[in-house]
């Protein structure tokens, strides 16, 4: 994984902790939540607090997060929201911890100027020992505090304030007063700077976990599905009407048409679908070119096209068929009947813009490997288990694609693949006029007219 880690695309921006007070803090709060301490002096923490360095010291990656399920937390600073979540057991757990961070940005930088921030994602299930009992989760409340208790003091304080106010003989009860002098004394004024946290609980209808090999949730759609990426028959009964494996293409890809999640590629509006397309093709070819032994670290599109002609006959089913789509797009060929049962189906769809749209891209990243660049995007768990088993000439040449075409502008190779035009903003039509008109709803295109 040293490559990996040398181009930023592992352990990338997180947090750099060398100072002693900073350190200090942070033993203080780890041994507030775990009753342990780190006894190094720099290392780097995600956007929970978390750090691969002492996950190591401590042979444990899970130090904050037992069983997985209820994740701790420390914050030193707001700027861990630009961080990633590493060894995550849910989906929702970076964005619960970012918007949470959003939410309480100036409180929070002002607590953290002080002590670090401990707490967890809580929920009403402590152990995840079967499958069904995934199904529990349902809410997440976050508990959260300063390591001396400020923002459980201002509460106190506030309510001694209530009762000074309102009470006609608090004024005279001089342990009311002091204990307010002294309690002020930690929290500063909290009448002009009330010490209070926001949006503490969070719905979690639909989401991915680790558990159990990889499962998604859907529960929050008119048609619930639950989908494994091992075996439904080693899964076992799930209280949800259906289960699916990977291996259930046709009933995957009804579960996504019914429940209006994925769109074709070809019928995206803004989008460049010919050259997605040619993209993923050549993925596909410098996976082939790799496991013949080639070298194909900085191949050009020239040197694929050749590569291609070359190993024509080992290229897989999922490269035909996107070479089919790419024929009728660019070079008026003819219409390509791709059903949800060919290999190449899930390479032509992304989600459609709504709430869970990360959540459907994640598992079509699962339902295309080969496309290493989504992949990584949507689904580092996955991305990071299958690269350990690729040849050496496939990493050196993911690892050169990813430094130097997404790293430099993620944000533009994310809107351009996976982005959906402003809902108050007029789509700027890019796509050829005719080309939606003869798209079918789900990557099968209509037969032209005439």
């Amino acid at each position: 994984m040293h490559l990996l880690i040398e181009k930023g695309l592992m352990f990338g921006n997180l947090i750099r902790v060398d100072s002693p007070v900073l350190v200090e803090r942070y033993n203080r709060a780890l041994k507030h939540l775990s009753g342990r301490e780190t006894g190094l002096d720099v290392f780097h923490i995600d956007v929970s607090g978390y750090s691969p360095e002492i996950g190591d010291e401590f042979g444990d990656d899970l130090y904050l997060n037992h069983a997985g399920v209820n994740r701790q937390f420390i914050l030193l600073t707001t700027e861990q929201a630009t961080a990633p979540l590493l060894n995550a057991k849910f989906s929702t757990a970076r964005g619960i911890l970012k918007q949470f961070i959003a939410e309480n940005r100036a409180q929070l930088f002002a607590l953290t100027t002080r002590d670090a921030v401990a707490g967890e994602l809580v929920n009403s299930v402590y152990v995840a020992d079967t499958p069904a009992r995934l199904f529990d989760l349902r809410k997440v409340r976050i508990e959260a505090d300063t390591t001396s208790g400020t923002v459980a003091t201002a509460a106190k304080l506030g309510g001694m304030i209530d009762r000074f106010k309102t009470e006609p003989d608090a004024w005279f009860d001089d342990v009311l007063i002091a204990e307010m002098i002294g309690m002020a004394k930690e929290t500063g004024d909290v009448m002009r700077n009330p010490v209070q946290l926001r949006q503490t609980e969070f719905v979690q209808e639909n989401f991915w976990t680790d558990h159990f090999g990889g499962m998604y949730l859907f529960r929050g759609v008119p048609h619930p599905a639950a989908i494994v990426a091992g075996s439904k028959d080693e899964i076992g009964d799930l209280p949800i009407a259906y289960t699916f494996d990977l291996e259930d293409r046709s009933a995957i890809a009804k579960f996504l048409e019914l429940n209006d999640l994925v769109e074709p590629i070809v019928e995206a509006r803004g989008l460049d679908a010919a050259a997605i397309l040619q993209q993923k093709m050549d993925f596909i070819v410098a996976s082939v070119a790799a496991r013949m032994g080639e070298d194909v670290l900085g191949a050009t599109r020239r040197d694929l096209r050749r590569l291609g002609r070359h190993y024509a006959k080992d290229l897989p089913q999922e490269w035909q068929g996107l070479a089919a789509l790419l024929r009728w797009a660019e070079e008026d060929g003819p219409w390509p009947k791709i059903t949800s049962e060919h290999p190449a189906y899930f390479y032509t769809l992304r989600a459609k813009a709504h709430a869970d749209a990360d959540l459907v891209n994640r598992l079509l990243a699962e339902l295309t490997p080969l496309d290493f660049r989504q992949l990584f995007i949507c689904h580092k768990e996955l991305f990071y288990r299958t690269y350990a088993g690729w040849p050496p000439e496939k990493q050196a040449y993911v690892v050169d694609f990813l430094d130097r075409e997404y790293q430099v502008d993620k944000a533009g190779t994310r809107a351009a693949l996976f982005g959906h035009e402003a809902a108050m903003e007029e789509p700027r039509a890019v796509a050829q006029p005719d080309l939606i008109t003869r798209v079918g709803p789900w990557g099968a295109v209509a037969p032209r007219r005439g």
